[in-house]
């Protein structure tokens, strides 16, 4: 199913929108035994903090079932749907926030950050950008202690803002101060849950103090033409984003 046009209105406002249960169960188990199996057999303490900055298992990036939650589902539709056209997928990132309990102060908090825009391990003149992120959640995250990704709902017009007016390629800053100080939303789902994000939302991620590894699936999917327009795109949110030209934004006392 496409996306409706509230769901429209609604990503142009708040640069996010969450299609509940789109992953049909099987793909889910599929997805997440693998991982399951890898985190059991493979993880080592000394490893989070390197996984943590780039991706876990990274062997299992380009498994036919890792991809399948994106390609074989409908979220590469609705990846179409917002940005008209889309370049090939052809890796996920695994992230897991590993338990506090069995994994002691080797993953702290992530602060807000838009991906791939003075990255810490990176040269700040590189940028990794893309234009949207499809992350699939692959097990519960039913509060912030989870260790939920956290997103500031229209925080990429600010960000647009700021990277037109304050910001310049080789800056170590990753977000103005007034975005580094808030706290923002938890995402919060179930296995199948799929959340559609906006590159220049901003968002940061919390300790997981449950007994579980938390496991999502991302997904960086980019306009074709993103590549040769990177510093643009930036500037610019919808630059990548052709079917939204149109799109009214809702103001927030409408809701």
């Amino acid at each position: 199913m496409p996306l409706t046009p509230e769901e429209k209105h609604t990503f142009k406002r708040d640069g996010a929108v969450i299609r509940r249960g789109l992953i049909a169960p099987e793909l889910v188990r599929c997805a997440a035994s693998l991982v399951e199996t890898w985190y059991r057999d493979r993880l080592k303490a000394d490893d989070v903090p390197g996984y943590s900055q780039r991706t876990f298992a990274p062997e299992l990036g380009s498994h036919p079932d890792i991809l399948a939650l994106y390609g074989g589902t409908g979220a590469a539709d609705l990846a179409g749907d917002l940005l008209g056209d889309t370049a090939p997928i052809t890796t996920a990132q695994i992230q897991i926030r590993v338990p506090e309990s069995e994994f002691p102060g080797v993953q702290p908090e992530k602060p807000m950050h838009v991906d791939g825009v003075s990255c810490p391990h990176l040269d700040p003149r590189e940028l990794r950008t893309f234009s949207l992120l499809v992350g699939v959640v692959l097990s519960d995250v039913t509060s912030a202690q989870d260790g939920a990704l956290r997103y500031q709902p229209g925080g990429h017009r600010t960000m647009a803002d700021w990277f037109r007016s304050a910001w310049s390629l080789g800056m170590t800053e990753q977000v103005p101060p007034e975005v580094d100080h808030e706290q923002g939303v938890p995402l919060l789902g179930a296995p199948g849950d799929v959340l559609l994000m906006h590159h220049l939302v901003p968002h940061s991620v919390g300790r997981n103090l449950t007994p579980f590894p938390r496991v999502m699936a991302y997904f960086r999917v980019s306009h074709p033409d993103h590549k040769g327009r990177r510093l643009e795109a930036l500037c610019d949110p919808w630059l990548d984003y052709p079917p939204l030209t149109f799109v009214p934004q809702i103001s927030a006392d409408k809701e």
